[in-house]
């Protein structure tokens, strides 16, 4: 059975005559007449009572009307929700990031994205890189937002785009330092340190341990949103993500010398190609982050990467 027969049969169902059938369905009507012997064919029974100048349904054609109807419509229906798929007025991405970026890149990014796309539904998912490249891998994510690793290997399976070179700054309550400050200041001054899988709590561990000192911790364990809470409550300084540090509100000082920092990226599976809707919001990321540049919006130490 064929859509386009059902489309004839419904035709001639509706006008009543092969001849008018054939010119609403633009067809030549012997190849109308044709298909529905074929229909008739195939489900065994004929449709139609045929007598000069009066076609009536059989019983068997008024209880494939109604199904007809609906078959024609349903197909309807998933062509166009294919094709607001395709033109970006549907469908739906799912984007990994750190909280750091949550709270800093990824807003401004959205807010772009969903003004151009509001039938695209966006889903969020906060983690470590660690955790976001597992995510790709499998499936969970269409792209995802990650940290570099130092020795610049990259996962086989993930296709990365190398974005921004951040730097880590210390922020603390109060009036920001003069001068910039060194790692090795850092020794015997207890830290607001994030919890274990953070980015950029390894980072600060490698760097202090690299000048020869453990940190010490004032607390430990929080979320980007408690650590800078309890950064402004006094408790201690604490090493955060230039991009974040500029929206906090506390006293930012950068780091002397080659200092800390990170790179972010844009990564998504190789094997699996993206969506429309995947691949817009990475265009869109793309040039926010152009623009952003060119514009001089980045915050001090923010480097772009990009072409």
């Amino acid at each position: 059975m064929q859509l386009q027969q059902l489309r004839y049969f419904l035709a001639v169902a509706e006008t009543r005559h092969f001849t008018r059938a054939a010119e609403a369905a633009h067809v030549a009507q012997p190849s109308l007449s044709q298909q529905i012997r074929a229909l008739e064919r195939e489900l065994g029974a004929e449709l139609f009572h045929r007598t000069r100048g009066n076609i009536a349904l059989t019983d068997a054609g008024d209880a494939l009307l109604p199904l007809a109807r609906r078959i024609l419509a349903d197909t309807e229906t998933a062509r166009l929700a294919v094709q607001e798929t395709v033109q970006l007025r549907r469908g739906r991405v799912r984007l990994g990031a750190p909280p750091s970026l949550c709270t800093s890149l990824v807003p401004d990014v959205l807010r772009v994205f969903r003004d151009r796309y509001p039938g695209v539904a966006l889903v969020v998912r906060e983690g470590g890189s660690r955790d976001l490249v597992g995510w790709l891998a499998a499936g969970e994510l269409d792209l995802a937002l990650t940290i570099t690793r130092p020795s610049g290997e990259q996962e086989p399976a993930l296709a990365v785009t190398e974005l921004l070179h951040e730097e880590l700054v210390l922020v603390a309550a109060g009036r920001p330092a003069r001068r910039k400050v060194r790692v090795t200041e850092l020794k015997g001054r207890p830290l607001v340190m994030f919890r274990e899988g953070y980015d950029v709590r390894e980072a600060t561990l490698a760097a202090c341990r690299s000048a020869g000192f453990e940190p010490e911790f004032a607390v430990e364990g929080g979320e980007m949103d408690a650590v800078l809470g309890f950064v402004r409550a006094g408790i201690g300084p604490a090493v955060v993500p230039g991009m974040v540090a500029a929206r906090s509100g506390l006293a930012v000082t950068a780091f002397a010398g080659p200092g800390l920092g990170r790179t972010i990226a844009v990564a998504h599976g190789h094997e699996v190609p993206l969506t429309r809707a995947a691949e817009a919001l990475r265009d869109t990321l793309l040039a926010h982050l152009r623009d952003a540049a060119r514009d001089g919006e980045l915050p001090p130490g923010t480097r772009l990467l990009l072409p």
